[in-house]
């Protein structure tokens, strides 16, 4: 459990908000006037206590069912079953596939997401229109990120710009329109939200999130403003968008307000990180206790670590929680890492080959030997599988929870972990890294100089070998792969990349059940929306 989270809830104004509206009612209740009027109370103040439901909504979504669409979906993860354990009606098999289905529970967040928009939609209705633009911008970045969500996983996306009257349905928006009002919403509001960097505005939109939004957008400007999704070809397809992304960039990185270190790269993803990471413009807050909803070791660690002593964590304390084991990294993600320097911190993300305890406090590997049933364990790089079908199964014996290498870049421990499988780990999701990441590979795309500083910059920081010449783009695209691995971002790699479509385990072209489909870019609409929505059409291809 973190003690270290130090942001703003609405808790904390209930004392400051004596006489006004209750704040533990549900966001949906309406308020009988203007909160920001008559209050005798700083109406941001009001705001915000009323914002925290808004910015933390997606708790859960992304600390799992989200997390499994994207990096399923990618060349990092595959999805096993254990003898028909863990195939789950094939959910997570599907994703790997590019095989997905409307009724996919790693598709189910749709609903989650629009909920979010709606809660920020009530908070800009209660405001009114003659609140200021300081007082709705945060509810308009959240509102447009969580719309950016839709639009990047599943296309053409509602607008929902106002709370419907009863009966009323959003239509269905093209994509490019979507994309483009993301960025008129961005405009407007980016230099009226706070320029502050502080425990108290963590887990919240301030102008650098909204830059940093803006730049992903504009990377991915060719990709979204396509006619059709199938028609995006890396090769050929202009982005108008480049010296926009190099320019969003360059302001936040003007700002010398965020730094790839001192903190070293583990460290960023452990449990007790936070707002002392300088590397995160933007984060979901995770606490194990009261913030709960993060469970990314659940299915990456060993399958049958539960009570085990010693543990390849370090811990003193068995974990008392089962674990799934049934998300491993793909053949092709492996062999990235084993490729990497000697030296590159980020080799430690994964675990793979003959596999040694790590220090608790260091993080690092020591020299004693994981052990299981009297056994060393070793991960392979290979997985085997005991059929070749979409079921992905490995069978279910000590061998096949060796299967593939695995991710502990979320590092745990018990204390949390034994509270219903939930971490403190809190949930990047803008970087400074990836500015300069994003900058570099709009020069190189623009045919501009000077990537080769910025790459060197993350390069450098990781303790890799620097680069000797301007990188090319596949290098700048192999970077991404490590820097940001099991960070949700790879997908949208690949698609931009023009990678969606390769073959990667098990998304092979002899597998059966493998779709190479270039309309499975986007996800299906879930099938609980199309029944919310009678007037929507499933997503061609689907």
């Amino acid at each position: 459990m973190k003690l270290n989270k130090l942001f703003i809830t609405a808790g904390l104004f209930a004392a400051a908000l004596t006489g006004c509206t209750n704040l533990d009612v549900d966001v949906e209740s309406q308020y009988t006037k203007d909160p920001s009027q008559g209050s005798g109370v700083d109406p941001m103040l009001i705001v915000e206590a009323k914002m925290a439901d808004v910015y933390y909504h997606l708790r859960g979504c992304l600390g799992r069912r989200y997390m499994e669409a994207q990096c399923l979906s990618s060349d990092e993860f595959t999805a096993l079953a254990f003898d028909g354990g863990y195939y789950d009606d094939g959910t997570y098999a599907n994703q790997a596939l590019h095989n997905s289905r409307p009724t996919d529970a790693s598709l189910d967040w749709y609903g989650d997401v629009t909920a979010g928009i709606t809660k920020a939609n009530i908070i800009l209705e209660e405001l009114g229109q003659s609140a200021s633009v300081e007082m709705t911008a945060p509810a308009r970045a959240i509102r447009a990120y969580y719309t950016f969500i839709l639009m990047d996983g599943f296309g053409d996306a509602p607008i929902m710009d106002r709370v419907l009257e009863e009966g009323q349905t959003f239509d269905r928006k093209p994509r490019k329109e979507v994309a483009e009002w993301i960025d008129k919403e961005l405009s407007e509001i980016a230099d009226h939200l706070t320029e502050d960097v502080t425990p108290n505005t963590y887990g919240k939109p301030t102008k650098w999130m909204a830059k940093a939004l803006q730049a992903k957008l504009y990377l991915n400007w060719a990709v979204y403003t396509q006619d059709n999704v199938e028609d995006y070809d890396a090769a050929t397809s202009a982005n108008q968008k480049l010296d926009d992304c190099i320019n969003v960039c360059e302001e936040i990185i003007a700002s010398k307000i965020f730094d790839l270190g001192p903190m070293e790269y583990r460290f960023k993803f452990a449990p007790d990180n936070g707002p002392q990471v300088k590397d995160f413009i933007y984060a979901m807050p995770y606490d194990a206790i009261d913030q709960k909803g993060f469970q990314y070791a659940r299915p990456r660690t060993f399958k049958d670590m539960k009570n085990l002593l010693p543990n390849y964590y370090g811990s003193t304390d068995k974990f008392t929680q089962s674990f799934g084991g049934n998300m491993v990294v793909t053949p092709e993600m492996a062999a990235r890492f084993d490729a990497l320097d000697a030296s590159d911190q980020r080799r430690l993300s994964v675990l793979g080959g003959d596999i040694y305890n790590r220090d608790a406090s260091t993080l690092l590997p020591t020299t004693e030997r994981f052990m299981y049933k009297d056994q060393p364990v070793s991960f392979t790089k290979d997985i085997k599988l005991a059929k070749q079908d979409n079921t992905i199964d490995v069978g279910n014996s000590p061998e096949s929870y060796m299967q593939g290498y695995h991710s502990i870049k979320w590092f745990i421990v018990p204390n949390d972990y034994n509270n219903g499988r939930d971490q403190s780990n809190d949930l990047p999701i803008f970087r400074y890294a990836d500015v300069l990441l994003m900058k570099a590979e709009a020069m190189v795309r623009a045919g501009q100089s000077g990537a080769m500083d910025l790459v060197n910059q993350v390069r450098t920081y990781a303790k890799a070998n620097p680069l000797t010449s301007e990188p090319t783009l596949e290098q700048i695209y192999n970077e991404r792969a490590v820097e940001f691995f099991d960070e949700n971002w790879r997908r949208n790699d690949m698609i931009r990349f023009g990678h969606y479509e390769d073959e990667f385990f098990p998304h092979y072209k002899n597998f059966p059940d493998a779709n190479f489909d270039k309309r499975h870019r986007i996800f299906p609409i879930t099938q609980g929306m199309l029944d919310l929505n009678p007037g929507w059409e499933q997503n061609p291809g689907y």
